[in-house]
């Protein structure tokens, strides 16, 4: 475990997109940030849950895939040299003696800071797990949460369970790579945009895909993490093997504030209610942007969470710099660290 303690003016508890455009606002404003996250690469659920799909609303991009909304933010961060910490979780949020914060993961690292922003999107997510015997064995190597790249599954038998947008996506999106796509879902009715799920039954008719309703997954058949067949069962109990040489089960994210939960901030519902403007918690120093954060008026929207990392990056400012005046620049008249 490591002795060095890192100094820096902010610590970012989050690399998902309104993480990072945290970093680049509190970089013009000349405060450097260190980045934490629990998952081993920068991006959030934009990354870990569907890098290939398509966002709409983020104004100036009337489609942007998620991965490349990522490399965009992360490339206009580059040019304030966050430091990323990666693969762990920030565990402790220490008041120190000088009223500033002393930031503790799960890997020992320990950043001393002025102020905290707290991006974590609703905590650390994991996947519902469907309750089979042998799980373990086959998760990662043929049962899968999230789809990383399509051709992953090019020329496989995969079967897709769930009734949610994520299961008719996916479906969409593999039944042309795939070698065979199977749906389990536990009653006709899908919970999803109604013109995707009129394109899935398109594909069922054109054989394309097989619907296998009402049924549930049951068990997994296979051998050394290698799936050979996908076990389902009716309400009644009838069951019958798929064979399959994957499994990508869509049940949702448990949402889980971990440690979040111990901070002394006001949670309301696993979420933080902050004031406006600047998005402070009840804690001073300590700010929450994006899906975490919550007031009157609060929508989930990834450009609504850029706007609160402009204004905890500007509430932070005077804590950074005491006595330096803040004259607003338009960032046309001021330009960016190494821009052309």
């Amino acid at each position: 475990m490591s002795h060095t303690v890192h100094r820096t003016d902010v610590v970012i508890v989050g690399a998902g997109p309104v993480g990072l455009f945290a970093v680049f606002e509190c970089g013009m404003l000349k405060m450097r940030c260190h980045v934490v996250d629990a998952l081993d690469m920068v991006g959030g659920q934009c990354t870990a849950l569907y890098p290939e799909k398509p966002i709409y609303d983020i104004p100036a991009h009337p489609a942007i895939e998620a991965a490349d909304l990522i490399d965009r933010l992360a490339e206009q961060a580059a040019p304030f040299n966050p430091t990323y910490h990666l693969g762990q979780q920030v565990e402790k949020l220490t008041r120190t003696d000088e009223g500033r914060w002393l930031v503790e993961t799960s890997t020992g690292t320990r950043i001393d800071t002025r102020a905290v922003i707290i991006a974590a999107g609703c905590g650390a997510f994991g996947p519902n797990r469907p309750p089979l015997d042998g799980l373990e064995q086959y998760e990662g190597t043929s049962v899968f949460y999230m789809v990383r790249r399509k051709q992953d599954f090019a020329g496989k038998r995969v079967v897709i369970a769930g009734g949610g947008d994520s299961a008719v996506d996916w479906t969409l999106s593999l039944a042309d790579v795939a070698a065979k796509v199977y749906v389990v879902h536990r009653r006709p009715k899908f919970r999803a945009a109604p013109e995707s799920v009129a394109r899935m039954d398109a594909l069922v008719r054109e054989g394309k895909v097989e619907m296998v309703v009402p049924y549930q997954l049951s068990g997994l058949v296979g051998e050394n993490g290698q799936l050979s067949a996908v076990r389902v069962a009716t309400l009644d109990g009838e069951e019958k093997d798929l064979p399959a040489d994957a499994l990508l089960a869509f049940f949702g994210l448990s949402m889980n504030l971990g440690p979040i939960a111990d901070w002394g901030l006001n949670l309301e519902r696993s979420h933080i209610g902050v004031s406006l403007p600047g998005c402070a918690t009840s804690a001073p120093g300590v700010y929450a942007i994006g899906d975490i954060a919550t007031y009157p008026g609060k929508l989930k929207l990834i450009l609504c969470g850029f706007s609160e990392a402009a204004q905890a990056a500007h509430a932070i400012h005077p804590l950074v710099h005491p006595g330096e005046a803040l004259h607003f620049e338009y960032s046309t008249s001021k330009g960016v660290p190494g821009a052309e």
